[in-house]
Formats: C-alpha cells, structure tokens, sequence
C-alpha cells in the first residue's frame, strides 16, 4: 500500500465482528471483488508458464520474463504511486489502474508470441500497482462506519486473491493458456464497472513530490530494509516463478503429466498458506517475538527451505511439501517486513511504503530472469542454491544495518488500517 489518506488513518475503536466485515456499502464490496481479482494476478500465470514455453515454443528462461517484466514496471511505478494518487485522486488512480489490467490483460489472452506476452504484461504491471497502491485507502473511505470491518472484508479479499490465483490459472489454463488473461480480463472489468458506480470521488490527498519516494532512501533505516527486501523477493520470486518447471520435470521423471491443474494445485496450497500466516500468524509473532528476531528467524528457515528444494528437486512429492511450507514463511516474512517499515522512520507511509516497494520489486524482477538461464547451463537445482544465498544476504542487510532500526519495536501498537496496510503492502504484486 503506497497512499495514505486521513481516512487509512482511522481504526475502529473495538474489535470489529465479523458482522461489521460483511454489512458494508455497496462501494465497498466492489473495490474488495476488484482486489480479490487483482491479488489472484500474482498466481494466475504461474500454472501455465510450462504450457506459454511449450506452446509458443519458447524457452523456460523466456517464458519466466513473464514475470520479469512485469515486476519490474512494477518497481518503477511504485516510486510514483504516491505523487500520482495525491494529483489525481484516490478513484481516478483506481479507476485508471483497473482500465490498464483489463486492457493489457484482454491483449495478452490474443497474443502470438511469448516476446508480446511479455510486453503486455509490462502494462499489467503499472496497473496493478496503481490499483493496489490506492484500494485500502479506498475501501475505508468508502465504508459507512468505523473502518475495523471494512478492513477484515478487504483482508479476506486478499486471502481469497492470494489463494485463488493459481487455482483459477490452472482450471482455465487446463482448457488453454490464453484462458486466464481472458478471465483476468472480464472479471476485472467487472470490477471496473462497479467501482465506476458505486464509488463516490474523495477529495484529493494531501500533495506528495514527485521525487519523494526517491529522497526517501536516504533515510539509513529505510535503505537497510529495502536492502533487505531486495535479496528477500530474489527468493520469493525464484521459488514462484521458477518452481513450476523442476516440478514438472519431477513429476514426469515419474511418468505423470502434471499440467496447469497440477501446478494450479500445488500453487493454490501455497496462496492458501501465504494467505493464513500473513493476516492471522505474523501479527501475533510480531508481538510475541518482536519484528527484528521474526525476521531473521523467517529468514534462516527460509534459507534452509531453499537448501533442501535444491537437493530434492526431483522429487515431485518433496517439492510439493517444500512448496507450500514455503507460502507459510513468506507469509510471515512479507507482513513483518513490510511492518517493519512502517515502525523504522519518521516518514510519511506512503512514501516509505514507496520506495520501499520500487527496490524489493527489483530483487523479484531479476529472480525470474536469472533462474532459467542459471539452470539450463548448470542444474535444475542452482537457482534454489542462489536463492538460498541471496536469502542469506537479506539476514546480512538486515544485521548489518540493525543500528538504525531503534525505532522499530518501541511503540508496536498498529492500529486495524496500518496492520492491513502492512499486509497489503507484503503481498502486492
């Protein structure tokens, strides 16, 4: 999440019931479908990644640049977020972020080759980020009351987002792989529609820079994180992107052909578990142990995780388990993170939640560009070793620069919008 509104600012003053999530407006309702389309985007592709190579007749390695460009207009659009929603407006951005996934969406579901997928997924990407940069600020504006229910409806769309992704990839994509743009496409539209309906346009945010996100990484404590995230989302990313590949080779070693539902499958167990531990586990572990010991403890295990998929990496039922154990840790690890980031200056949110977001998408945008060349001139199991390293890293920034983050820790009392800002701006993509 990279905007923040007087309204993100509120918090219910109790403990809002499951009766205040699900009695909302109808405006609210809109914008939590639109972003439970807009998180199924980061597993929706990852299913049919085998079936784009095949089919298109296109290496592994291009096939993952799928992704690559996609994160990285990602990054870059990410320093702007701010400045753009504070010009325009919270409903224009998401309007405006919403139109570009429908459209590059709807055009990659045509497209004849792999080098026009990756293209069109480059403007997915700026709009994704224009979208999920805005919606939590919209959905507590929009809410009637007190925004603690509005917050657990747009927490529970994101789970669902996260969860369904790569279901819905493998289920449309086991009919062809054009299907899931195709479906990204309508829903979103969907989404658009309602939004354009319902919404009610607030008054502009309070003015940011256009270079404020940029000046913000001066910030020693807000470098040392973003650092840290940089070397954290090359492994988030090579366990995502890269995965399906070994786990189909396994799984044909053992004269079965996995498809888009089997990896579907499998990556749907991993959104599921990414989703439980990012809203229910890491606030309690971040209370319970403090954010700096969650995250190197995250971090090591994480490392570990990816030393142990190296080795087995010919094992279609190791890989499976390794995998969603996998959406447990980065659950944790994405919400703490990214909390972290909010306790550790004296910045603006939006704008640290800026810059911080534009550098660990760059770390995400290498992985994928990095895996399948490192795997076709080594071994299938490399990237995970340079995963594990690159995670190991990540542990270094974080102890190297743990002088600067007095801050983080000594008032760890978030209010319901910030810890779903935190959640938000841990799973983005």
């Amino acid at each position: 999440m990279t905007t923040t509104t007087q309204a993100a600012a509120q918090a219910a003053p109790s403990a809002p019931t499951l009766r205040d999530a699900f009695h909302q407006p109808r405006a609210v309702w809109a914008i939590a479908f639109a972003a439970t389309v807009s998180f199924m985007g980061i597993g929706l592709v990852d299913p049919i990644l085998p079936a784009i190579s095949e089919q298109l007749d296109a290496s592994p390695s291009q096939a993952m640049l799928l992704f690559t460009s996609y994160l990285f207009i990602t990054a870059i659009a990410m320093f702007f977020t701010s400045w753009f929603a504070s010009a325009v407006g919270v409903k224009r951005t998401l309007m405006i972020g919403l139109v570009l996934v429908v459209l590059f969406a709807a055009l990659a579901a045509g497209a004849g080759s792999v080098n026009e997928i990756i293209g069109l997924r480059a403007g997915w990407g700026l709009g994704n980020a224009l979208f999920i940069s805005t919606a939590l600020a919209a959905i507590v504006g929009a809410t009637a009351g007190p925004s603690g229910g509005a917050i657990i409806l747009y927490e529970t769309a994101l789970g669902i987002g996260m969860a369904l992704g790569p279901l819905l990839g493998g289920l449309l994509g086991s009919v062809s792989w054009r299907a899931p743009f195709a479906g990204t496409a309508v829903l979103m539209g969907i989404g658009a529609l309602a939004i354009a309906v319902l919404l009610q346009r607030e008054a502009k945010p309070a003015h940011v820079s256009p270079l404020a996100a940029l000046r913000a990484l001066g910030n020693p404590a807000l470098r040392t994180l973003a650092l840290t995230a940089i070397f954290y989302n090359f492994g988030f990313f090579t366990l995502l992107a890269y995965s399906p590949f070994p786990l189909e080779a396994a799984a044909a070693a053992h004269g079965m052909e996995f498809g888009a539902m089997g990896i579907g499958g499998v990556f749907f167990g991993w959104g599921l578990a990414l989703a439980i531990t990012s809203v229910f586990a890491a606030p309690v572990l971040t209370r319970r142990l403090g954010l700096i010991p969650t995250l190197l403890t995250t971090l090591g295990l994480l490392t570990a995780l990816m030393a142990a998929l190296a080795l087995v990496h010919t094992s279609m039922t190791a890989m499976i388990v390794l995998i969603v154990i996998g959406g447990l840790l980065l659950g944790i690890m994405n919400t703490a993170l990214t909390e972290t980031v909010m306790e550790a200056t004296d910045l603006p949110r939006g704008v640290a939640s800026s810059a911080y977001s534009g550098v660990r998408f760059l770390g995400g945008a290498i992985a994928p560009a990095v895996a399948g060349p490192l795997a076709a001139a080594t071994t299938a199991g490399a990237p995970y070793l340079l995963a594990a390293l690159a995670l190991a890293l990540s542990m270094a920034m974080l102890t190297i620069g743990r002088r600067h983050l007095a801050a983080v820790g000594q008032e760890h009392h978030l209010s319901a919008a910030e810890e779903a800002e935190a959640i938000t701006a841990g799973d983005e993509v």
